[in-house]
């Protein structure tokens, strides 16, 4: 595989800063705060950092201990921190909130067609049959791992054929971007943008099954997202700016450079484990860590964005703010390049 030349010193104390800016946000229990500490929990398995767990620990808990909201797709990106939590506690209340989810997403959760999850930010029915990019992350990924750990090969299969149905409805197969959302009633992209963030939540998530789900090789759906990032990759790369990074809409070069798809993208290169990518994710490191600040924020993070209308509502979107997804991404993003020598490549696939 390609070799990355970086200082171990340097990324784990940019590390430190992002978690103790992180430490200091007071998110509550939804998709911002699951992405944040989704990072923080792969700083600490690349790190084996006590204090990393340790806060989880304690803020969940407190979170915990505050009361629990009404599930939707978004709210269960904290599924991820829990699934960490249980495996490095073993304590059953972690696990019995990751069976609450569970249970939503396979019984309540809107889904549509061929039993597609709907992406929903709240109890509403928020954006009838429309499919968005950012559920992977928060709900597709979340369910392969809990049925990875739990060995629920029901529970593994819908979580495969939500990324084979995201695949079909999201990617544009003559340049291999994905867009940020596709209405099923109206059958069309709506807006028809290729939004950095949301090829950030495709790529990497993608980039992870074949890493966490063993015989990967043996489910045909694994198959259709080997082809889905390669193509995503490979056109990914043509787009990285000379700063190492990933615009807000991909392909328009007067819509600014975006930190928080440019981690996430960064990072499934770097877990892809193609040698042909080191030298973009090369470009990368020092692209993220220019955009570290004193006080450990990741700056130009988009915030949360809708489905926009047109050009100029993605390229309006602020990015004064620190935003929860943007540490996450950024520490996944080393966290994936400290354990970048121990990632083996997929051979032929």
């Amino acid at each position: 595989m390609g070799r990355l030349t970086y200082d171990k010193a340097e990324i784990e104390a940019a590390m430190d800063k992002l978690v103790d800016r992180t430490k200091r946000m007071d998110m509550s229990w939804d998709w911002p705060c699951g992405v944040a500490y989704y990072g923080i929990a792969e700083a600490y398995e690349a790190t084996r950092k006590q204090d990393y767990l340790d806060f989880l620990q304690e803020r969940v808990d407190e979170l915990i201990s505050l009361g629990l909201p009404v599930w939707t797709v978004n709210t269960c990106a904290m599924g991820h921190c829990l699934i960490t939590l249980y495996q490095t506690t073993g304590e059953e209340k972690y696990m019995d909130i990751i069976k609450e989810k569970v249970a939503y997403l396979r019984n309540d959760a809107l889904r549509f067609g061929d039993h597609v999850l709907q992406h929903t930010v709240s109890a509403n029915n928020d954006f009838p049959e429309q499919c968005w990019a950012d559920t992977l992350f928060m709900a597709a990924y979340f369910l392969l791992r809990v049925g990875v750990m739990t060995k629920d090969a029901e529970l593994i299969d819908d979580a495969l054929n939500q990324y084979y149905w995201h695949i079909q409805y999201l990617q544009d197969e003559t340049n291999g971007l994905w867009y940020h959302g596709y209405n099923n009633i109206t059958k069309d992209h709506m807006s028809g943008f290729y939004w950095g963030r949301a090829n950030c939540w495709a790529a990497y998530t993608m980039s992870r099954v074949g890493m966490i789900l063993p015989e990967c090789y043996l489910y045909p759906q694994y198959l259709e997202i080997v082809g889905s990032l390669n193509e995503q990759l490979s056109a990914l790369k043509l787009l990285q700016t000379e700063n190492g990074l990933w615009r807000t809409i991909l392909d328009d070069e007067e819509s600014y450079e975006e930190l928080s798809a440019s981690a996430g993208i960064a990072a499934a290169m770097a877990l892809k484990g193609n040698p042909l990518h080191a030298k973009y994710v090369q470009k990368s490191i020092k692209g993220v860590l220019d955009h570290i600040a004193e006080d450990g924020r990741l700056t130009d993070v988009s915030g949360g964005t809708a489905v926009m209308k047109d050009r100029d509502g993605y390229r309006n979107i602020s990015k004064k703010w620190i935003q929860g997804w943007g540490q996450g991404m950024a520490l996944a993003f080393f966290a994936a390049i400290l354990n970048y020598d121990k990632i083996a490549g997929d051979g032929a696939l």
